[in-house]
């Protein structure tokens, strides 16, 4: 895999030299096009103005910044050039904060820190020193000209993560909506609930969540390329009704979260008995 960026992580006085990977594979994206129905011909776009309805050669087509509705002001490759900001081959840390700090609606994209060859003791001091202290470090990236980053920096297992961040301005404030009101909530019911959480609690694990819209699309996709047409049924909607009687509704949760919790400690224990038969025979 070829990095998408190599530079250096600086904190202090301290360089590191790194280069940056991606955390997350990318993901296989379904993607269409406009087809004529009568004979599948592939449907063509044009830039038609809006004002005269008559087609619009590229040459004659600037970038526009809508300031009110309706309203534009041209912003040419000159504005462009001068609000330009050069690439860097530089992160730098400006300050650690607390992990338990910043709010995770600021993180974005991650991306892994690899040492290059003479970084790797700086590299692992600094990885231990976030994890011991439970920090983010908090700097700034250009991965190319014109787009910078805010980024945090973390320790994750014996990586240095690399996470870019949003900026203040770019999260919409709760204050935006109404929500309910803590005194909204009886006793009574938040210990149902707390109770229903607790029975349906248990270790994280990624592999049991799957993408099942893309698997069954990709599943007709591959039968229609062979000429077949597959029976798949299409699920009922499900209606939205009110939740006239709430703590009916909790309890009746709260009996099926002990019902599945007992399934899941007996597969487990079974699991656990068989293992152990197989190793008293060998």
């Amino acid at each position: 895999m070829r990095p998408l960026w190599s530079g250096a992580l600086t904190f202090g006085l301290v360089n590191i030299p790194v280069k940056l990977y991606s955390a997350v594979k990318a993901k296989e994206r379904v993607t269409f096009r406009l087809l004529h129905k009568k004979d599948l011909a592939p449907v063509r776009y044009e830039r038609v103005s809006e004002k005269t309805g008559r087609k619009v050669e590229w040459e004659d087509i600037v970038k526009g910044y809508e300031y009110t509705k309706g309203k534009f002001v041209a912003v040419t490759d000159e504005d462009f050039k001068a609000a330009a900001i050069e690439s860097s081959k530089t992160i730098e840390i400006l300050d650690f904060v607390g992990a338990d700090e910043v709010d995770p609606r600021y993180f974005d994209t991650p991306y892994y820190l690899v040492p290059a060859k003479g970084g790797e003791k700086a590299y692992a001091l600094l990885r231990e020193a976030i994890e011991l202290t439970s920090s983010v470090g908090i700097g700034r990236i250009s991965m190319r000209t014109n787009t910078v980053h805010l980024a945090g920096v973390k320790a994750v297992d014996d990586a240095l993560l690399l996470e870019t961040m949003r900026f203040e301005h770019e999260l919409v404030a709760p204050s935006e909506f109404t929500f309910p009101a803590k005194a909204n909530v009886r006793p009574q019911e938040l210990k149902m609930a707390q109770m229903l959480v607790e029975n349906l609690s248990q270790p994280f694990d990624p592999s049991k969540y799957t993408d099942e819209y893309h698997t069954k699309l990709m599943k007709i996709i591959r039968a229609k390329m062979k000429g077949k047409e597959i029976d798949i049924p299409v699920p009922e909607a499900r209606e939205s009704t009110q939740v006239v009687d709430l703590m009916a509704r909790l309890q009746e949760s709260l009996e099926m979260g002990k019902k599945h919790g007992a399934k899941r400690a007996a597969r487990k224990t079974s699991r656990t008995g068989r293992a152990a038969a197989k190793r008293e025979s060998a």
